[in-house]
């Protein structure tokens, strides 16, 4: 019984530094990941950007099989943004969701499937108010399998009739990803507490 808590008690450290980020003294920004989820299953890592992240993060965190959500930027120029930064519109970054999923209860395909659901692809750096290039719809991919999967998806949604103008996504391969000020995590959770 004492190994077991022990055992607790030391993947729980190891997640919440995970959560940290870097412990090397740097300035913490850049989001680690975890890459087994206590069952012992391999997580997998999907980003995307479809307007304010808050609004992206709040959708996935509803999803059965997405195990942790990071909001950032990404796709930019500037090493380490900060949010009024990626806001002048100067640095090219997305706001974008990082996602840790368990591929055993959800596939990507689904994830795909929420993504174009929950915001309009057909806006070219724009989500209803909010303009820009920091709002682009984007899929950054992490795999090969995620590209093809995307683009196949993208194009189904072009031949589907179900928008009336093109799909303007971005599908690029996945870069830095700059995890964004604590204040802009789970966001709206917070709001409601």
């Amino acid at each position: 019984m004492h190994n077991r808590w022990l055992l607790m008690a030391v993947l729980g450290a190891g997640v919440v530094a995970a959560l940290r980020g870097p412990a090397s003294g740097g300035s913490g920004k850049r989001a680690s990941t975890l890459n087994t989820h206590p069952r012992g299953v391999k997580l997998e890592t999907a980003t995307f950007g479809g307007g304010c992240f808050w609004h992206v993060e709040d959708d996935f965190r509803q999803v059965e099989g997405v195990i942790t959500t990071t909001v950032g930027f990404e796709g930019g120029s500037r090493p380490a943004p900060s949010y009024e930064e990626v806001c002048t519109n100067l640095t090219g970054h997305a706001e974008v969701v990082r996602i840790r999923f368990d591929p055993t209860r959800i596939s990507y395909k689904e994830l795909l499937e929420v993504f174009f659901r929950i915001h309009d692809p057909t806006t070219l750096d724009r989500q209803g108010r909010d303009v820009g290039k920091q709002y682009r719809s984007v899929i950054f991919y992490h795999s090969p399998e995620q590209k093809a999967a995307a683009e196949e998806y993208k194009a189904g949604l072009e031949k589907s009739g179900r928008f009336k103008r093109p799909v303007v996504t971005e599908i690029a391969p996945a870069s830095t990803f700059w995890k964004a000020e604590e204040y802009h995590q789970q966001y709206y959770e917070k709001q409601r507490s």
